[in-house]
């Protein structure tokens, strides 16, 4: 039987003369079918836009491991003009050296920026000064007008999955929104006081009805941008393997033990290595590519693998 999305499933692989089949070539890229705008973000850019003429300004969150395509770019055309800060939030999962140099790059641009971490609380404490420096002169002409006690207005916004809750709950202090590691959990606006500095709307997640290319579905996908619902998850994973392979070599070899030469191996032979040292076999030897492609994508995202940035600036 094919895929749900018309590849040949990789995992029967029963004779020399079907490998042929189920290897990854250039022609069958996972990023064309790669699409997830349903109804509720048409509906949230929508209230987006009305919410937008009552904020003063707008944190704008994204993943820094994928600094460009989790930049929605129709959020440019939504703010006209408005102040913006940008967040580079998950920072504490992203390569260092890459995020040192998309610091310089967005700050010779003139973009105010930050590297955040929600969990940890990394950067989080410079949110609220850097609204205030943004927004300096019309904060002076509020208490010209006898408005001491206005707080500044702020709308967080963003893709899905980029922290925008988690990023909320830490700013308030405790758990005010619900907040969990999967895309599309936030559903409606909502307005938070955070502590007497600013108030709040935290927005749902948007993406945008087609990507760009192929890559940027893919990276998404990776991250855990996209619900992993709609994905062929192993499918996926093979691509990550790839990924990693050209990227970081050293991490992907020392997480998973592996002291073979990987540079001529298909995408598939790379992914079913891992799963062999890992373990993770079934009846007659096969590898068990449900349980391993979830096992590469979790460990991907949660740090497990190392510090890794997809997208380097040019």
């Amino acid at each position: 039987m094919p895929s749900k999305n018309g590849w040949k499933p990789y995992k029967k692989k029963k004779k020399p003369q079907e490998q042929e089949e189920i290897k990854l070539t250039p022609e069958r890229k996972v990023g064309k079918v790669i699409q997830w705008f349903p109804g509720h973000m048409a509906k949230a850019k929508r209230e987006i836009l009305e919410d937008l003429k009552s904020v003063d300004i707008a944190i704008e969150l994204c993943d820094a491991r994928i600094p460009v395509s989790s930049r929605n770019p129709q959020i440019k055309t939504l703010l006209n003009g408005k102040p913006s800060i940008l967040l580079m939030n998950k920072s504490s999962l992203a390569d260092p050296v890459a995020s040192e140099k998309w610091k310089n790059r967005f700050e010779r641009e003139g973009q105010s920026v930050i590297f955040t971490d929600a969990l940890t609380g990394k950067g989080v404490n410079e949110i609220v000064p850097t609204i205030r420096e943004v927004l300096a002169e019309k904060l002076a002409r509020f208490e010209e007008k006898g408005m001491q006690g206005r707080l500044p207005r702020a709308m967080i916004i963003g893709v899905t999955n980029a922290g925008k809750s988690t990023l909320v709950n830490k700013l308030y202090g405790a758990k005010k929104v619900k907040a969990e590691d999967r895309p599309g959990v936030t559903r409606q606006n909502q307005w938070i006081t955070v502590k007497d500095s600013i108030d709040l709307l935290d927005t749902p997640g948007i993406l945008w009805p087609k990507f760009d290319d192929e890559e940027t579905g893919l990276v998404l996908a990776y991250t855990g941008a996209i619900r992993d619902e709609i994905l062929d998850k192993e499918e996926i994973a093979i691509q990550l393997c790839d990924k990693l392979r050209s990227m970081y070599p050293e991490l992907l070899c020392a997480r998973y033990k592996i002291t073979e030469d990987i540079s001529d191996l298909m995408p598939y032979e790379l992914f079913e290595l891992i799963g062999r040292k890992r373990g993770f076999l079934i009846a007659g030897g096969e590898i068990d590519y449900a349980r391993c492609a979830a096992m590469l994508l979790d460990e991907f995202r949660d740090g497990t693998i190392g510090r890794i940035t997809l997208e380097h600036p040019q």
